[in-house]
């Protein structure tokens, strides 16, 4: 069982920022890594077809023999992993914008979150910021447009720095100091961010708090790959091949599948 690898899903290309982390932490696992690129952005859809698409990924991952799920996907965690953790018998493992670690640290008692439609109204989403944000003034913004431009290979554009503008002014003029990824797409964000942002404002995502988790969870489960061996990660997408090549600086082969 603990040579089986781990099942890594996102609406594309986004969770691979996921997949570094994972990489990074537990180098002997083994990944399997599904871009649903062809169904992305998950965040402007229904909560079933998120559900419906989650269960579908699932279902491959589970053909490809994975021994745990990681949903690589702000908006399918927090609209369906309920669903796949009561309709099967594996571990999960979610990402939700990291609302607390901003919410204890900031000084100026605002802070901003960037994400996805489908994850800012999830009630999932709104149970973590209700627990967290008393008396402190949540600025949420809806990234529309952003996904698109980031699988269209347009992340570093003026469009994206024009629509990057747009979004972050009113949390500046609310004055956060700390800005929360909301979408594991966003972390390719970073670089431009920082350009954009004052020195004062700190960007916080998921990527390195789900890694830990990951492993504490094959730990708990006995699920560690404990053979001394690289882990061989393999990566499918129903999407364009050469824009997942490319966010994994080449170093990895990326195979099409329809799905």
């Amino acid at each position: 069982m603990s040579t089986q690898p781990i099942g890594i899903f996102d609406s594309g290309i986004g969770g691979t920022s996921i997949f570094k982390e994972i990489k990074a932490l537990l180098p002997n696992e083994h990944t399997i890594y599904l871009a649903d690129s062809f169904n992305a952005p998950y965040g402007n859809k229904t909560q079933q077809e998120i559900i419906d698409l989650s269960i579908k990924n699932t279902e491959l991952l589970i053909q490809k023999n994975c021994k745990l799920i990681v949903v690589a996907c702000n908006t399918a965690t927090t609209n369906a992993i309920t669903t796949l953790r009561d309709s099967y018998n594996l571990p999960f493992i979610g990402i939700e914008p990291a609302i607390k670690p901003a919410a204890l640290s900031t000084q100026t008692k605002a802070i901003g979150i960037l994400a996805t439609k489908g994850t800012l109204s999830s009630e999932l989403f709104h149970k973590t910021t209700d627990l967290y944000s008393n008396g402190i003034k949540v600025i949420e913004q809806v990234g529309e447009g952003i996904v698109s431009l980031i699988e269209e290979g347009k992340t570093n554009s003026e469009e994206m720095k024009t629509l990057l503008l747009t979004y972050l002014k009113p949390m500046l003029d609310a004055n956060i100091d700390y800005l929360v990824l909301g979408c594991t797409h966003y972390p390719y964000l970073i670089p431009l961010l920082l350009d954009l942002l004052p020195s004062r404002v700190k960007i916080i995502d998921s990527g390195q708090a789900v890694a830990r988790q990951t492993k504490s969870v094959l730990e708990q489960h006995d699920l560690m790959n404990t053979v001394s061996t690289h882990g061989d990660n393999k990566f499918y997408t129903n999407g364009t091949v050469e824009v997942l090549t490319e966010i994994l600086e080449r170093k990895y082969s990326v195979q099409h599948l329809q799905f």
